[in-house]
């Protein structure tokens, strides 16, 4: 169980370096699929902020954790 679960964040490490890398080649003129892949990238990254965001407001509102 414990090698599925590090094959998993194995997996999505890589795949988080592999979006940061095509943003980066994308700013400096990558071709048409790496732009493709940055806009996901980002749009991902957007999302999980906002969700955070969003968590974060929810706690602040309720600090005691109840109801």
């Amino acid at each position: 169980m414990g090698n599925v679960v590090a094959l998993i964040l194995v997996g999505v490490l890589v795949l988080v370096v592999g979006g940061c890398v095509c943003v980066v080649w994308s700013t400096r003129g990558g071709p048409r699929w790496v732009r493709a892949v940055a806009a996901v990238t980002l749009a991902v990254g957007d999302m999980t902020r906002g969700a955070g965001k969003k968590r974060r407001r929810s706690l602040n509102r309720n600090p005691s954790g109840e109801g």
